[in-house]
């Protein structure tokens, strides 16, 4: 998911007199990036989410390491599955992500582990994705229309809204 520093989200408001969002120029002093790359995990069974920040863009090798990640961290709960329901996105099916989940699959079944079901949605239906309406909601909830957020302050929010911890974020390889 992308989190603009710059672009508003769409806000819904009932007033009298209501607050208009004007998206900004970005400041070229400013050493922050404009956006921020974020891989987001929606669990079912606790509701909760699992969060990680991606240095630079999301790309195949960052995706093979937040989903290792995310498999130890539901392996040390016991789980034996992660039911994942991804969109079409270029670092979800790339050659490389889906050689890695292969493998992974493999070294779970033989040495146990978290096994990934990946379940891909039809093309250009992202919004079937049960967590996008969490991506909007916090989008909104973590927006500020009087000023532009660092992107510490940016992320410390989302962590703070969907209730995790803000971990260091993974570094982009590319190779």
């Amino acid at each position: 998911m992308w989190w603009s520093r710059l672009a508003h989200p769409d806000l819904h408001a009932w007033g009298a007199d209501p607050l208009r969002l004007v998206q900004r120029e970005a400041d070229p002093a400013d050493p922050d990036p404009k956006a921020l790359a974020c891989y987001g995990l929606l669990r079912r069974d606790t509701g909760g989410m699992m969060l990680r920040f991606v240095d630079g863009r999301p790309v195949s090798r960052a995706t093979a390491a937040f989903l290792g990640w995310a498999c130890d961290r539901l392996a040390a709960e016991g789980k034996a599955a992660l039911l994942l329901v991804w969109d079409n996105a270029a670092w979800h099916v790339s050659r490389a992500v889906r050689t890695w989940v292969k493998a992974h699959n493999r070294a779970a079944r033989t040495g146990g582990g978290v096994r990934i079901v990946v379940c891909r949605l039809p093309t250009k239906s992202p919004w079937l994705n049960p967590i996008e309406p969490k991506w909007v909601h916090g989008k909104r909830a973590v927006d500020d229309p009087a000023r532009t957020l660092p992107a510490d302050e940016l992320q410390q929010r989302i962590c703070d809204y969907y209730g995790c911890d803000l971990l260091p974020p993974l570094a982009q390889k590319v190779a």
